[in-house]
C-alpha cells in the first residue's frame, strides 16, 4: 500500500528541519543552506501544515523544538543520511558499483590497506569507501553493505565468513626485556601490562593459558592495537599483540618476545553483512577475495615503518 502524500514532505521541507534542529536558529540554518531567513521560516511552517503537529514553539525570534520535534529529528537525520550515501554510490558507481566498508582501524591500515590495490586492480569498477568503527553497529542505521569484526559469530540479523583466529604474543621492547629480565610467566606479574579496552580478558587468559592463577595487574589502558604498539616499543610494558599486527615491529628488531610463544585469543575476525544486503554483487566479488587473501599466508605483506 502505497504511503500516505502528507506523510511523504520534501527533501527541502525535511533538510530545513534539520538544520535549524541542528544549528539551534533559523538564521544560522538559512546561512547552512545558502537560504533567507524568511525561506527558512516558510519551510518549517509548511512541514507543520502538512504533518498536522507543531514543531517548533514560537518564543520571541527563536524557535524551541517540542519533544515532538527532536523525536522525529532523529529519523529524519537518519534518513537524510541514508539518501546521501545512495546518491554518493550512484555518483562514484562507474560500472561496478560502490562497496561501503566499516574496518577494525589497525587491522585495515596495517593488514587490509596493502591489500586493497590487488582488489581494486582485479575489479576496476567497483570503489570502496571505509569508516572505522571498534564495534558492533546497527547496518541499517549506518549504512554499511559489511565490516571487518573481531569476536565471535555473534553479530544480529547478519551473515558472516571467518577469516582467521587471532594469535597474541606477549611483546616489549629489547631495552625493557634487557632492565627486567623475565624466565618465566610469574614474572611478568609485577611488569607494567598494557590491556587492550575492546580485550578486557585478554592478560587473564594469557595467564591461565600458562598455568598462572590470582588477579591480573591493570596497566595502561588504549582503545586502539596502533598506539599500544608505539608506547610498547618506547619502554613502557608489556602487551599482547596479535602476531599478525606486530611482524613488523617483530621483524626489524623495535619489538621482542618477552615470553613465551603465541597464544590463540579468545576470539577471531570475521566479514559481517546485512542479511538482507547478501546478494550484492560487490560485496560478493570482495568477500571472495578477502577469503582468498586470509587464506593465504605467503601473500601477507604490512606497510612499511
Amino acid at each position: 500500500m502505497a504511503t500516505p502524500r502528507r506523510l511523504l514532505p520534501s527533501i527541502s521541507l525535511l533538510a530545513a528541519f534539520e538544520a535549524v534542529c541542528r544549528t539551534g536558529s533559523t538564521l544560522a540554518a538559512a546561512r547552512d543552506l545558502d537560504l533567507t531567513q524568511g525561506a527558512v521560516s516558510r519551510l518549517i511552517q509548511n512541514l507543520e501544515i502538512q504533518l498536522g503537529v507543531t514543531l517548533f514553539l514560537r518564543d520571541r525570534r527563536r524557535l524551541v523544538p517540542t519533544d515532538h520535534a527532536l523525536a522525529y529529528a532523529r529519523d529524519v537525520v537518519k534518513a537524510l543520511d541514508l539518501i546521501s550515501r545512495g546518491s554518493m554510490r550512484v555518483r562514484s558507481n562507474t560500472g561496478g558499483g560502490t562497496l561501503s566498508l566499516a574496518i577494525l582501524p589497525t587491522f585495515g591500515t596495517r593488514w587490509l590497506a596493502p591489500r586493497l590495490s590487488r582488489f581494486l586492480a582485479e575489479h576496476p569498477g567497483i570503489t570502496i569507501n571505509l569508516g572505522t568503527r571498534v564495534k558492533p553497529f546497527d547496518f541499517e542505521e549506518e549504512g554499511f553493505d559489511a565490516a571487518i569484526h573481531f569476536g565471535a559469530d555473534t553479530w544480529s540479523q547478519a551473515g558472516a565468513a571467518k577469516l582467521f583466529d587471532e594469535q597474541l604474543i606477549a611483546t616489549c621492547a629489547p631495552g625493557f626485556l634487557a632492565a627486567h629480565p623475565l624466565s618465566q610467566p610469574n614474572d611478568l606479574i609485577g611488569q607494567p601490562l598494557l590491556q587492550l579496552e575492546t580485550r578486557p580478558g585478554a592478560w587473564a587468559s594469557w595467564f591461565a593459558h600458562h598455568g598462572v592463577g590470582g588477579p591480573v595487574p591493570q596497566g595502561m589502558l588504549f582503545d586502539q592495537f596502533a598506539p599500544m604498539i608505539q608506547a610498547t616499543i618506547h619502554g613502557l610494558g608489556v602487551a599482547l599483540l596479535p602476531e599478525f599486527l606486530a611482524k613488523p615491529e617483530l621483524a626489524d628488531g623495535r619489538l621482542v618476545a618477552a615470553w613465551g610463544e603465541p597464544v590463540q585469543g579468545d576470539g577471531s575476525y570475521f566479514l559481517v553483512w546485512p542479511s538482507v544486503g547478501a546478494w550484492y554483487p560487490p560485496l560478493q566479488a570482495f568477500k571472495e577475495w578477502l577469503l582468498a587473501e586470509a587464506a593465504d599466508p605467503d601473500r601477507i605483506e604490512y606497510l612499511p615503518r
